[in-house]
């Protein structure tokens, strides 16, 4: 099976995985199937309160963003590094995500992960600099990549999280 199409495959599969388990916690949910840039679902409750919820799923390894996201980051050619200018505002930064770790061989259940999108930026940007640091902001092989992995270690506080929605709902 070729990648793009397992990455496709396995997105659709949280997607719908996350909006049956929402069903069964009361609420209706619906996918945009990567129609929509910013969130994949629109959840509701019986009262026509809505949110939007961003989902990324995985069946083995890391997620993968762009530093660029969360970082303001300037590369410098001459030197061959990167330069941290702090902390990029995020638009929506209480936006839900949802990432999800589908039942893989060392795991014989999805794990669901349920944190806002500023959780996930205070994550990502720590594990980065942290890792930079190490390295004197001079990337292994290519000074210029701006790949980013966090994995269940680094979001597993949020496991099962899912009173973030329901606080999310009854503040609406």
């Amino acid at each position: 099976m070729a990648k793009s199409f397992k990455n496709q495959l396995t997105g659709q599969i949280g997607e719908h995985l996350a909006c049956a388990e929402l069903g069964r916690r009361g609420y209706i949910a619906t996918s945009f199937s990567g129609n929509v840039p910013e969130f994949d679902l629109l959840i509701a409750n019986e009262n026509l309160q809505t949110i939007p919820i961003q989902v990324k799923t995985l069946t083995e390894g890391n997620w993968t963003t762009k530093i660029t996201d969360w970082i303001d980051i300037i590369i410098d050619d001459n030197e061959k590094k990167q330069i941290d200018n702090g902390n990029k505002k995020i638009d929506n930064p209480d936006l839900i995500y949802i990432c999800i770790m589908l039942k893989n061989k060392s795991s014989d259940k999805d794990r669901f992960f349920i944190l806002t999108k500023k959780d996930l930026q205070t994550i990502c940007t720590k594990s980065y600099r942290k890792w930079m640091d190490s390295k004197g902001w001079k990337r292994p092989n290519n000074y210029k990549s701006i790949d980013c992995k966090y994995g269940i270690e680094d979001i597993k506080d949020f496991e099962n999280n899912w009173e973030l929605i329901e606080k999310r709902m009854h503040s609406s």
